[in-house]
């Protein structure tokens, strides 16, 4: 290359970037200027800041200063009131110990007055018995013979005329009561019948309830202790035992196999424990509610639950729990029209039957034996004497007593109330279970086919094959002697031995 050229080329660079060093320096002084400008105008902005901040400290301290001024002032008020009070009622007490004290010495000059008023009266006494020469006892008696003497007369003849007005209007005024009695409470008549009747949605269903050669309503009868009659009448299922609380069982347990479908002595077993689980639920819930119907609280748990019980027994047909119930409302009316207590009254006529609940595992008599558990769970004794009174064995000692006794009558004699021949019946069927459950080794034992069979299971570690046939041999032999009965009676004594291990 030419020198001249590499000269040239060397001096255009030299002069480009002399002329770029001017631009730049002068761009950098004009950024330097705004930069200041920035500075301090953001320097006047944090002042103003600054002036406000402590302007509006200083108001907030203003604000607090006066507020704890107030608060102070308000305390000092308080406080001033406080004293005041205090002093009040130190005045107050000063003043109440003056008044104790004079009190005190008032209570002692009458105290004193007192004792002198005693000596003056025993010395006047003195002087009067010793004028009369009679004691005070003595004239006290004279006094009193001398009236009886003088209104004797008159005494016995108002005596003779209440006597008389009494016994002329003793028996309109009781038939007045007991007829309004009956005319506010016109209950139904509630007769209980010995059969159930279940219906059948499937007539398939029958075969299931059989079962294979009759195992299923076998195990049913045997669980239960009822009659069941599948091919009587189409599309039920007929349930028939003296016992309402068997025929209960038995209707629940049908209902769940019917529902269930799955039908099998195992699951029969378990169906009819739950259903007899269920009826004792309905038990305790029956006795409850009647309580409440008839208004009367506070009686014990236990005897709730054998009141409910009545709602599965029956007496000559009736039911015993709405013929106490009742009773009840009668009684309640009764002694309201005559004035004596109205809730003893109710709750006599209320649990009055309670002993039939349990007169199969206690002896005596009914009333007997509800005297006796009112007694031993707590309930009144007004209570439990009218309950044991309500029958002619027994004299009835109150008012209460006396109506629980009228109310029975009046609610047994109510036409159609009451079913003799159903009564004579159950009272048979449960003879001829007790015959049965009087020998050893039995566990269990249910009257069927309206008394035609007497089904008893034994206990297979108490008796062998040989003890069952003679124990049926025996049974026979005591109601031949023991009972009257039409046609004859089977006696069937079912020995069955379960082996059952669980695998784990």
């Amino acid at each position: 290359m030419d020198p001249i050229t590499i000269v040239l080329a060397v001096a255009g660079l030299g002069v480009g970037f002399g002329a770029s060093t001017v631009v730049t320096k002068k761009k950098l002084g004009s950024a330097e200027a705004e930069a200041e400008k920035a500075k301090k105008e953001a320097k006047k902005e944090a002042e103003k800041l600054v002036a406000k901040a402590k302007e509006e400290a200083i108001e907030i301290a203003d604000a607090a200063r006066k507020e704890d001024q107030a608060r102070r002032k308000e305390y000092k008020e308080v406080e001033q009131r406080l004293l005041d009070r205090e002093e009040t009622l130190d005045k107050k007490l000063d003043t109440l110990d003056k008044r104790s004290e004079s009190l005190r010495g008032a209570e002692s000059e009458v105290e004193t007055l007192k004792d002198e008023i005693r000596k003056i009266r025993t010395k006047q006494q003195d002087k009067l018995e010793k004028i009369a020469k009679l004691t005070k006892d003595d004239a006290a008696s004279k006094l009193m013979q001398m009236t009886e003497r003088d209104i004797k007369d008159d005494l016995t003849g108002l005596i003779a005329k209440l006597q008389t007005e009494a016994e002329e209007n003793a028996e309109e005024k009781a038939a007045y009561v007991i007829t309004a009695a009956m005319e506010r409470m016109a209950s139904e008549v509630t007769a209980e019948r010995t059969v159930t009747a279940v219906k059948l949605e499937d007539e398939e269903m029958k075969g299931r309830i059989i079962g294979k050669e009759g195992r299923n309503i076998q195990a049913l009868q045997r669980a239960t202790g009822v009659d069941i009659m599948v091919d009587d009448t189409p599309g039920m299922i007929i349930l028939s035992s003296f016992d309402p609380v068997r025929r209960e069982v038995a209707r629940q347990a049908l209902e769940m196999l019917l529902k269930d479908g799955r039908v099998h002595p195992g699951r029969i077993e378990e169906v009819v424990e739950k259903a007899q689980k269920n009826v004792q639920k309905e038990v305790i819930r029956a006795g409850e509610d009647a309580a409440r119907e008839v208004g009367i609280i506070g009686i014990p748990k236990e005897i709730l639950q054998i009141l409910g019980e009545l709602k599965f027994r029956t007496s000559y047909g009736q039911n015993v729990l709405k013929h106490s119930t009742e009773m009840a409302h009668i009684a309640g009316i009764i002694a309201e029209e005559l004035g004596v207590n109205v809730k003893i009254a109710k709750y006599a006529a209320l649990v009055h039957d309670i002993g039939k609940a349990l007169t199969h595992k206690m002896e005596g008599k009914h009333h007997h034996i509800s005297g006796e558990i009112l007694r031993k769970y707590g309930a009144p004794e007004e209570v439990a004497h009218a309950a044991e009174a309500h029958h002619d064995d027994m004299e009835a000692t109150t008012p209460e007593a006396l109506i629980v006794r009228v109310v029975d009558a009046i609610s047994a004699s109510r036409p159609g109330a009451r079913n003799i021949s159903a009564e004579n019946f159950a009272e048979r069927m449960r003879e001829l279970e007790n015959v049965a459950n009087g020998f050893g080794g039995v566990e269990k034992s249910y009257a069927i086919s309206a008394g035609r069979e007497v089904r008893v299971f034994v206990t297979p570690t108490d008796l062998d094959d040989l003890g069952s046939i003679k124990l049926a041999r025996d049974i026979a032999t005591k109601i031949e002697s023991t009972m009257q009965y039409p046609g004859t009676i089977k006696v069937n004594v079912i020995r069955e031995t379960r082996a059952i291990e669980f695998a784990k």
